[in-house]
């Protein structure tokens, strides 16, 4: 049970320990819900050309892509937010910071050992993505969580607000390695022995998505009527800032939006068609704007789909890992089945994927459906696990 939000924090040594906010885990929870329909759309329904190339697109097939957006920013914001909660529980700066270093260590290890081969069936590419950048955030952030709280606000200010203006590093080499690592869209890079590594998220951007969390992360023990007010007027104003930058095309994304010749709703979709990689400033601005939205007004809803998002979200890396396990053994088994080979769709080349095969969005719809009702029940299982019992490990899965 969650106890009222208007509950406040419960005094402890050294701070508060904060009440379980519903809201987090509801809006982590929807997150992780839509997060997988985009992973579902990869394996059981690519198509040749990119989802949000406007010239060869369908508008459900834009949407399809474009809604899941709203997950990786949501996502770093909240582990953010959940690492300064964190941090009032366990007291103590020196704690939080070693169970941010071990942490953060441990996630880039999943992400590479474990994740990759998931998503590929093997070890030609090591792919380091929203897990590797959420464990990357949190070995940083094991250090700077020393700094002052206003070194913190204008660094993150700097990230989010300045990085557009800051040019992407090329030609990658030996030297200009660690600044691509911060800062350039997705690369491939050779390490020596290791297979090519392509670094679909850099680490820089998001770092800046989850110091904002990490900032905001005292507005969560406020009274309720206090934490919404503050939320819905930043996201408010996140938004406001996306529009008026957005419409004039001055600043902020490097893609600038244009009029369509397929007429006024591709011309909208070419407005709301701003760049994941790396997040512009009005990528964020749009995406954690709604979000910030969401969360003011999740906190005092209680429904059967408030409670079934927020069982998703309570166990969110034992999710992450599951639904990516269903989502390629099952695409195995279909390809198998229906093509006579087990072909990874999601990573072969187009010229390679079998002659009868098709995309299919309403197969795509369909099997997201299948899997987010079918990971709810382990997930359950797992959620009332983690709440009977304390073992170390759990503050890792």
């Amino acid at each position: 049970m969650y106890p009222s939000p208007e509950t406040p924090a419960v005094p402890a040594l050294g701070g508060v320990v904060p009440m379980r906010v519903q809201a987090i885990d509801v809006v982590r929870g929807l997150v992780m819900v839509v997060m997988a329909l985009d992973h579902v759309r990869d394996f059981w329904s690519p198509t040749a050309f990119r989802p949000k190339d406007l010239s060869q697109t369908s508008e459900l097939l834009f949407f399809t892509r474009w809604i899941t957006h709203f997950c990786a920013p949501t996502f770093v914001f909240l582990s953010g937010v959940s690492i300064w909660l964190q941090q009032q529980k366990l007291k103590s700066q020196s704690a939080t910071s070693r169970f941010l270093l071990k942490r953060g260590l441990w996630l880039v290890l999943m992400e590479v050992g474990v994740i990759s081969f998931l998503l590929q069936w093997s070890y030609s590419m090591i792919l380091l993505q929203v897990i590797w950048v959420i464990g990357c955030g949190m070995v940083l952030l094991a250090a700077l969580l020393w700094l002052p709280r206003l070194a913190l606000m204008l660094l993150a200010a700097f990230i989010l607000v300045g990085h557009n203006a800051l040019p992407s590093v090329q030609p990658i080499t030996a030297a200009t390695t660690g600044w691509a690592l911060l800062h350039n869209g997705p690369f491939l890079l050779s390490v020596g022995l290791l297979p090519p590594l392509l670094v679909a998220y850099s680490v820089g951007p998001w770092l800046g998505v989850m110091l904002a969390g990490y900032l905001l992360g005292p507005w969560f023990v406020r009274p309720m009527s206090e934490r919404k007010k503050l939320l819905r007027m930043t996201g408010a104003g996140m938004l406001a800032v996306f529009f008026s930058l957005r419409f004039t095309n001055w600043y902020g994304d490097p893609t600038p939006w244009s009029v369509q010749p397929k007429g006024g709703l591709y011309t909208a979709l070419s407005f709301l068609n701003v760049s994941k990689y790396p997040p512009s400033l009005l990528f964020v601005c749009l995406t954690l704007g709604v979000s910030l939205l969401l969360l003011s007004r999740l906190e005092a809803v209680d429904n059967r789909l408030t409670r079934w998002l927020r069982t998703f979200g309570q166990v969110p890396f034992f999710y992450f890992l599951l639904h990516l396990l269903v989502i390629s053994a099952g695409a195995c088994l279909w390809t198998h089945w229906a093509f006579g080979q087990a072909i990874n769709l999601a990573f072969a080349n187009p010229t390679a994927w079998p002659k009868n095969y098709e995309p299919s969005l309403l197969r795509a719809y369909v099997v997201w459906a299948v899997v987010v009702l079918a990971l709810y029940w382990p997930c359950s299982w797992y959620r009332r696990f983690k709440q009977r019992n304390s073992y170390w490990w759990l503050a890792y899965l």
